[in-house]
């Protein structure tokens, strides 16, 4: 789940920089009343990760278009999470992060480590305001913190109307500082994991060599992200939108509880060594969005180019329409199609015998995948002026073999399993 930490906070970012580009409503100063939005999402893989999110979001325009806005997030994740070994024809042990005993796959599993357990709080506020004629400026803190990771950022943005406020051009920034404290330790690139207990003399003996595997303290990472934008409305029923990001990181990037399987030519595992990845990542990222309102409704389509220095290219392609049912009712269809290439660096097994890379990792996330999402959201607002809202998604990932060839048993093998997972929502906002 680590990778998705710098993604909190381009997301953020994204949110302040477009709320600069005019596409949040903002509130008359003569009413200056609070706005609020709560949220209930619940998200479960099969047989993997499970996901409950709470989401409280407040805004108010104090007058003027000084407007203050702040969001609480709380996060529980439990469930098992792939550990990036291959499966075998026979039962495999492996040792738990912590070092605290060891647990069993059955033959032919994927390999999972079923104690993942983590709780998220995460804290947000935004102050945004006219700065002179025709240029609003942005500012806002981030705080996210999990068992053992936290993410602290700020982020900033300058907008400037253009052509009568049909044409906004905007630019952000936002520098965030994260420590990662694994419980177990960091994991020394590419050491073994200790697994039998059964060959030491003494429960001594086997601390020594498990603290061997592991490195002290703490370690962190800072990321810089680069967003500029151009809102254009097209016509009365058109918006349009561009974005170019820029993002980079650098520090530890390295997940503690992925591990690679060494396999002989005959495919049968020999050890498992803990992954190693670059100190630093570099991204880019173009994204157009198009709006447009008809008699019928609202329809959203957007697509997003991403690529790295790892040699990651993605593209996502996102469509939402919203229909009218009523006056005071709608339904919303969603889907979302996402295809990304294998890092530079994904390896999903190594060989014995070959001389180890300088970076590997087996997570399947870096991989070559597929993935999309469908589903719908329902609406009302009620006689109160209220929204309540439902959504119910089915998402799918399917990893794929980027060209890597199996040896012996594991030809047999899943090695690429897909994903599957139910996403419910209940929001309401008043």
């Amino acid at each position: 789940m680590q990778l998705t930490k710098s993604k909190n906070v381009t997301a953020a970012l994204a949110t302040a920089t477009c709320a600069l580009l005019g596409v949040t409503p903002t509130v008359d100063a003569q009413e200056s009343v609070w706005e609020m939005d709560t949220a209930l999402l619940y998200y479960g893989e099969t047989d993997r990760v499970t996901a409950v999110e709470g989401v409280f979001a407040a805004k108010k325009d104090f007058g003027d278009e000084h407007i203050f806005s702040a969001k609480l997030v709380l996060d529980t994740l439990t469930g098992a999470s792939a550990t990036g070994a291959v499966p075998q024809e026979s039962v495999q042990t492996f040792t738990r992060p912590s070092g605290n005993g060891q647990y069993q796959i059955n033959a032919s599993d994927t390999p999972l480590d079923d104690t993942f357990k983590d709780t998220r709080v995460q804290l947000e506020g935004q102050w945004t305001q006219p700065l002179w004629q025709d240029y609003k400026v942005s500012s806002g803190l981030h705080l996210s913190k999990e068992y053992d990771y936290l993410s602290l950022a700020v982020n900033g943005s300058l907008a400037k109307d253009f052509n009568q406020k049909n044409t906004t051009v905007s630019a952000g920034v936002s520098l965030a500082f994260d420590t990662i404290d694994p419980e177990g330790g960091r994991p020394v690139a590419f050491s073994q994991m200790v697994i039998d207990q059964g060959q030491f003399a003494n429960e001594e003996a086997y601390r020594t060599a498990f603290g061997e595997t592991r490195q002290s303290g703490s370690d962190d990472k800072t990321i810089v992200d680069l967003l500029f934008g151009v809102t254009q409305v097209i016509s009365r029923k058109m918006l349009m939108q561009f974005n170019y990001g820029y993002s980079v990181s650098e520090g530890y990037h390295t997940d503690p509880f992925k591990v690679l399987s060494v396999v002989n030519e005959q495919g049968q595992t020999q050890s498992l060594l803990y992954e190693n990845r670059p100190d630093k990542r570099a991204r880019h990222s173009v994204y157009w969005q198009t709006k447009y309102a008809s008699s019928l409704g609202v329809s959203d389509v957007s697509y997003r180019f991403a690529t790295d220095d790892w040699d990651i290219n993605s593209h996502t392609i996102d469509t939402r329409f919203r229909i009218n049912l009523s006056n005071n009712t709608y339904i919303q269809p969603h889907f979302r199609y996402y295809q990304q290439s294998a890092a530079d660096l994904y390896r999903p097994f190594l060989m014995e015998g070959n001389e180890l890379p300088k970076h590997a990792s087996a997570d399947y996330r870096l991989g070559e995948m597929t993935a999309y999402t469908l589903g719908f959201k329902y609406g009302m607002t009620m006689a109160s002026g209220n929204e309540l809202a439902f959504r119910l998604e089915y998402y799918q990932q399917n990893p794929k073999n980027s060209g890597v060839t199996a040896p012996g048993i594991l030809q047999q093998q899943n090695l690429y399993p897909s994903l599957n997972a139910i996403i419910a929502q209940v929001s309401y906002s008043f």
